[in-house]
């Protein structure tokens, strides 16, 4: 049976969503709640901070990524132990693929029958908060918008005219946040700076905001919120055990890796792999018996100096490539595994340079397998970089990505900028683990 849930939507992007929600998952805890954290879409750096402040992963809920279906066992899956899940959305409440509804946060609302907490950004508006409200409260049904946090109010007078302006609305108010642009977090060019990267920072942080919260939002008046949801449950999710013999999986971490998603590693241990974590800046090799390697994303390209600085890591991920482990690298794994990044030495085991450029590449992908080892494989994926490769593609592609060739691919290593939650594309982790090489 799941337990009290709660998503907390915005108006849009930028209005103050995550430091909310953040700020509540750690203000539950301290309460003495057990905060199971989700976050909607295909955003990793968000979950990070969830982790911090519930201690315990986040995990994305992405009908895009994963299909509708599995939302509710993904869901079920990771609340184990928790009194009550604390979902974050994305972007706006209603803003799903390509202007549709499909994977929006509403979408996902519905189908895990969760009430929504509106976040609103009340700079520069007083009764026209309760318009929007308003609006966002009947734009589409089935979805119950069960309170209010109104972040960034200026003064008491301003707080007095727009608790004023929504006793219209009839939607309570649960909160009001002033401005403070103390609590925000650092931002780079893909967005927040992981926590991961920042752990001591990432706290305090995580502490300020449970502190702002817990004396700017009502907390019993949300948990009511939460414990409101109907009862419902579903089989939670649980991969199945991949045929074949056990694997030591390496998994890149420390800061120039923070994404991967917790269901992926799930996946991985539940396949049958010892799944061990190393630090390409600092570790000298991969760990003993490594027979796959798995590199997700990340920001490479700020550390590319020292990743060309570390010659025994570079010589180690070649030697492994070159005794024929299998290796799975998505976006930054695909940067460390090529020849050059920024004018820095990488891995050299994909034929390829890499270099910062000004555009922006981001959305969701639709893609086919090319080589072999996914040949036929449709999956959606999410792509997320400021880079370019040259070549851009490889003799034999990884995908064709929206009808076009993408990535690189040879007999034991795939690669691309197409980030992949295992979940929608389990054909993945089993060409990784099943089919990897045996070692005496």
């Amino acid at each position: 049976m799941f337990p009290p849930r709660v998503v907390i939507a915005g108006t849009a992007s930028g209005v103050g969503k995550t430091t909310i929600a953040v700020g509540l998952m750690a203000a539950l805890q301290r309460a003495g709640e057990r905060v199971a954290p989700y976050k909607v879409g295909p955003d990793y750096i968000d979950p990070s901070y969830h982790a911090v402040a519930c201690g315990r992963p986040s995990h994305n809920l992405d009908p895009v990524l994963c299909g509708e279906d599995l939302v509710p066992p993904l869901f079920g899956s990771a609340v184990s132990g928790a009194s009550v899940a604390v979902i974050e959305g994305v972007m706006g409440l209603y803003d799903g693929r390509a202007a549709t509804p499909f994977g929006s946060t509403a979408h996902v609302s519905r189908l895990l029958a969760a009430p929504v907490v509106l976040v609103v950004d009340a700079s520069s508006m007083s009764r026209s908060v309760a318009a929007l409200v308003h609006g966002f409260a009947t734009f589409e049904p089935g979805v119950r918008l069960a309170g209010v946090i109104v972040n960034r109010v200026a003064s008491p007078r301003h707080e007095a005219l727009v608790r004023s302006s929504l006793e219209e609305t009839g939607v309570p108010v649960l909160g009001v946040l002033p401005r403070d642009d103390s609590l925000s977090t650092p931002s780079r060019h893909l967005g927040l700076v992981p926590a991961d990267e920042r752990i001591a920072a990432a706290r305090a942080t995580v502490d300020a905001l449970s502190s702002m919260v817990s004396s700017c939002v009502d907390l019993e008046a949300l948990l009511a919120v939460a414990r409101s949801a109907p009862s419902m449950s579903a089989e939670p999710w649980r991969p199945e055990p991949i045929v074949g013999a056990r694997r030591m999986v390496a998994l890149a971490a420390g800061p120039a890796f923070t994404f991967r998603y917790a269901a992926n590693v799930e996946m991985l241990r539940a396949g049958g792999a010892d799944v061990v974590e190393f630090d390409p800046l600092v570790d000298d090799a991969l760990p003993a018996g490594t027979d796959a390697v798995v590199i997700g994303g990340g920001f490479p390209e700020l550390y590319a100096d020292r990743l060309a600085a570390n010659l025994p890591m570079l010589r180690s991920v070649r030697a492994v490539v070159a005794e024929g482990a299998r290796v799975y690298a998505e976006c930054a794994g695909l940067l460390y595994l090529a020849k050059t990044l920024e004018a820095h030495e990488m891995c050299g085991v994909v034929p390829t340079d890499v270099a910062m450029t000004k555009r922006l590449s981001l959305g969701y992908r639709d893609a086919v397998g090319v080589s072999d080892a996914v040949a036929g494989l449709r999956v959606t994926g999410h792509v997320h970089h400021r880079t370019a490769s040259t070549p851009a593609v490889g003799k034999v592609p990884l995908w064709r990505l929206d009808g076009e060739p993408a990535g690189f691919a040879t007999d034991n290593v795939l690669a691309s900028y197409l980030h992949l939650h295992f979940a929608g594309a389990p054909a993945v982790p089993h060409w990784l683990l099943a089919r990897g090489v045996d070692r005496v």
